[in-house]
């Protein structure tokens, strides 16, 4: 609640052009698109739900971690039109979560999403809600990696395709051994449509995107980690002792916690200025980290550290 009396003030106070007022417009409202681009979200919405099938699972957990779960295991976790309209849902409620610090993503029963089902590619192959298919997910996605949440794709099995692309809006990729991600759309006589190549150019560099585009390459652990695709190899389960096992949800959600330690708010922050520094020209991500320092610079957080001269711990 705080968070958001801070944002309508910022908002106020810029007169609504300043960088930080266009940022945080550009989050809160979730518009990539406008209806200047063709883009109806509700008219894209009834049509996406025309094809149902698997869900899209959300929980909130008390540690500000939420967990994202791509739930179609019998279509390898592939996203049918409805699952399209889970996700920009759970965005939604994500946006105003304000207690959320970290998000994990993963694909139920052991594979991470095989993209779109192609029952509903089929349906919607002409080129016109092929466009408004492609400018719902952009949108979707791009306020995913937006949110003031620190995010992990947990990449067991297989991310094919858009399950590949939505790794990419993700801040880190961890990857189970054995998994494998790949840019498969050039085997469908296509390319990216939800984003992921544009978001694939900023993590791996344009050479190597060309690569995992043009050669529609698997990429195995060992490789993602070379060229910075992914940020770490998860183990096996292991046996935690007392006859249980550490598994992959708990081994991302520990190394996800070295990121995620401590005040919600400044958490958040840090989350925004780097948005900001990604999104943003340097002059305006300047004043958008200015912004956002005085939301935190002598807030409770500032105020324990400094009684506690925690600096140098």
């Amino acid at each position: 609640m705080v968070l958001c009396a801070v944002r309508r003030l910022l908002l106020k106070s810029s007169g609504g052009c300043g960088a930080w007022a266009r940022l945080l417009q550009r989050q809160s409202s979730g518009c990539v698109y406008s209806g200047s681009h063709g883009f109806n979200q509700e008219e894209i919405r009834e049509k996406l739900r025309a094809f149902p099938g698997g869900s899209i699972d959300l929980l909130q957990q008390e540690s500000g971690i939420a967990v994202l779960t791509i739930n179609n295991p019998a279509r390898m976790n592939a996203f049918s039109g409805s699952m399209m309209v889970d996700l920009e849902e759970r965005v939604s409620q994500l946006e105003n979560w304000t207690d959320g610090k970290g998000l994990i993503i993963q694909g139920a029963a052991g594979t991470f999403c095989s993209g779109s089902d192609l029952n509903a590619v089929r349906a919607i192959s002409n080129p016109q809600d092929g466009m408004k298919m492609c400018m719902f997910m952009q949108d979707a996605l791009t306020r995913l990696l937006r949110l003031p949440l620190i995010s992990v794709a947990l990449v067991e099995g297989r991310a094919l395709g858009g399950g590949a692309e939505l790794t990419t809006a993700c801040d880190f990729r961890l990857m189970a051994p054995g998994s494998v991600i790949q840019f498969v759309h050039k085997h469908m006589g296509l390319v990216p449509g939800w984003g992921g190549a544009a978001r694939l150019v900023r993590v791996v560099g344009s050479q190597n995107a060309l690569k995992l585009l043009g050669g529609a390459l698997k990429v195995d652990p060992e490789l993602a980690v070379q060229i910075g695709l992914a940020d770490g190899v998860l183990d096996a389960p292991q046996e935690a002792g007392e006859g249980g096992t550490i598994g992959l949800p708990q081994q991302a959600e520990n190394w996800l916690h070295r990121y995620t330690k401590g005040p919600a708010p400044v958490i958040r922050a840090v989350k925004r200025v780097v948005s900001a520094g990604r999104e943003l020209p340097l002059s305006e991500a300047l004043r958008t980290e200015k912004e956002v320092f005085g939301t935190v610079w002598g807030g409770p957080a500032n105020l324990q550290a400094l009684a506690s001269k925690s600096k140098h711990k």
